[in-house]
């Protein structure tokens, strides 16, 4: 009797990641009404459907990364929106990252497209000393009025690349004092409930330190003891979204060893795409045997501030805030940590506050990382779209827990004319204790 042999295929993987989620695509389309770029193009291969096919099939080696694909795949925003509604569970978010990563092996892009992920990636954001000095650099920039005169002159439209849609989203540099590193340990006030520990970030250390101050006095009003310790640098999360794999892995374990002797209840993140990114790190090191179980010991204790705050009531006295504020959810929060209702239980709790809808509250507002940076037709449309929204509402302020999507909103309202601000929800939470300057 002749015998028959079943070989087991090989698992599917691109950049050695492996992407077999693709398998759990059902094909249903329910995908397809909540991505941005498909609303906007509604071209098949731009929605999340179309690009787990274009996944799939360079993973068997079907096709090749032609510049077509390379096109669909790239205008991805990661804002895993897709994720949220899809009933068979694919994972979406890893699937893409793995695409990007074989995209920047195979196709890195000429000098100028390297030399600006060289700074960014391997440079400042794995240099926290270079960040800071980059950080004075630019508020030089800004304080000696050469911003005011560039942009006056239109000398920034002749810039190459996409350092013009850069140079459009820069912030105020605050002063030095600001941009000072956060203190190494805030101690509780009132009766104490614990101890956590804070990631402080990269660029959010530079730009928004008074963010992460307004983050530890608020814990600290909250009865926690709140250390920052010193050897955190950036999580990684940038370089996983932008291709970057091996560096992204290398930050994770950094930021797992920063961590690991600290005794708390949790690492808070007050930065969506981080908390994110850092939750999933049992997933990004499970392949490593040294790492695996480290990894997933740490992601189970990492907590969005919001997402921490909520679990027990507010502790007053709180001030009242009188104004007519909406809420943007960044996608890294409510699609990519599920986290929709704890920001809306804190800010219902501020007197004298209003808070009004944002339609299509949750959809990605074009930031997604460096995505405005590297897609800024698309990142403008998607901008463009949250702006007529948000002015809609008639509020005064849009909340939000990102500074990406800080950023990028103030451009946009800025562009448009308009005075409504952007205030992280710390900073809301910081006036309703008396921190006017949060």
């Amino acid at each position: 009797m002749a015998h028959t042999t079943s070989e087991t295929p090989a698992p599917l993987t691109l950049h050695g990641l492996s992407v077999e989620g693709v398998n759990q695509c059902v094909h249903c389309g329910l995908c397809l009404a909540s991505c941005p770029t498909f609303a906007e193009l509604g071209t098949e291969m731009d929605s999340p459907r179309g690009r787990i096919f274009l996944i799939k099939s360079l993973a068997e080696g079907r096709i090749g990364l032609s510049d077509s694909t390379v096109q669909h795949l790239s205008l991805c925003l990661d804002c895993r929106a897709c994720e949220t509604v899809c009933p068979a569970g694919v994972p979406y978010g890893r699937l893409i990252e793995a695409a990007k990563a074989e995209i920047e092996r195979q196709r890195p892009g000429g000098p100028l497209r390297r030399a600006f992920r060289w700074v960014n990636f391997d440079l400042l954001l794995r240099h926290p000393r270079m960040l800071r000095l980059a950080g004075a650099g630019l508020r030089l920039y800004q304080a000696s009025g050469l911003q005011t005169l560039v942009r006056k002159s239109g000398l920034v439209r002749v810039l190459p690349g996409t350092l013009p849609a850069w140079e459009s989203l820069l912030p105020p540099l605050p002063a030095a004092a600001e941009r000072a590193p956060l203190a190494g340990f805030t101690p509780a006030e009132g009766a104490r409930r614990g101890r956590v520990a804070m990631l402080t970030g990269c660029v959010q250390s530079v730009v928004f330190g008074a963010h992460n101050r307004a983050t530890a006095r608020v814990l600290a009003k909250n009865g926690w003891d709140v250390s920052a310790p010193a050897g955190q640098g950036c999580c990684g999360a940038l370089n996983a979204h932008g291709g970057d794999h091996r560096r992204a892995v290398e930050m994770a374990r950094q930021t797992i060893e920063a961590f690991e002797g600290e005794r708390v209840e949790a690492v808070i993140v007050n930065t969506s795409g981080c908390g994110a990114h850092m939750k999933g790190y049992g997933a990004l090191l499970a392949d490593d045997p040294a790492w695996a179980e480290r990894a997933r010991r740490f992601a189970a204790g990492v907590r969005d501030v919001a997402e921490f705050l909520a679990t027990a009531p507010l502790r007053g006295p709180l001030a009242p805030v009188p104004l007519t504020v909406t809420y943007h959810d960044p996608c890294h929060v409510v699609h990519g940590q599920k986290i929709r209702s704890a920001p809306r239980a804190l800010l219902a709790q501020i007197p004298g506050l209003r808070v009004v809808d944002l339609p299509e509250s949750d959809w990605c507002c074009g930031s997604a990382g460096i995505y405005n940076l590297t897609q800024p037709e698309m990142a403008g449309r998607l901008l463009r779209r949250k702006v007529r929204h948000v002015l809609g509402t008639g509020a005064a302020a849009v909340v939000t827990a990102n500074p990406g999507c800080i950023l990028q909103i103030q451009q946009g309202l800025r562009a448009a004319g308009s005075p409504v601000g952007v205030l992280h929800i710390v900073a809301i939470l910081g006036r309703a204790y008396g921190h006017e300057s949060a």
